[in-house]
């Protein structure tokens, strides 16, 4: 019997995509940090090294909340 659906379900998912696409997007920043060195914009390799930053402290957020529901759930 298929156990029943409940909005942390939701949740978990809500953060799992969050930490997905915070961590796709960190990596993604690799390139666009080669893109400005070469071009030499100190001013723009500052603002892509701080939207990286911020993804990867969003993806570990999502990683430590991940920790507590699943704790909670006594999952892990």
């Amino acid at each position: 019997m298929a156990e029943r659906h409940v909005v942390a379900d939701d949740i978990v998912y809500d953060l799992i995509s969050i930490q997905y696409h915070a961590l796709q997007g960190a990596e993604t920043y690799t390139k666009y940090l080669e893109d400005a060195h070469s071009t030499d914009h100190p001013d723009v390799t500052k603002f892509i090294e701080q939207c990286r930053d911020q993804d990867n402290e969003r993806a570990l957020r999502c990683h430590e909340l991940l920790k507590d529901l699943t704790a909670e759930k006594g999952i892990g």
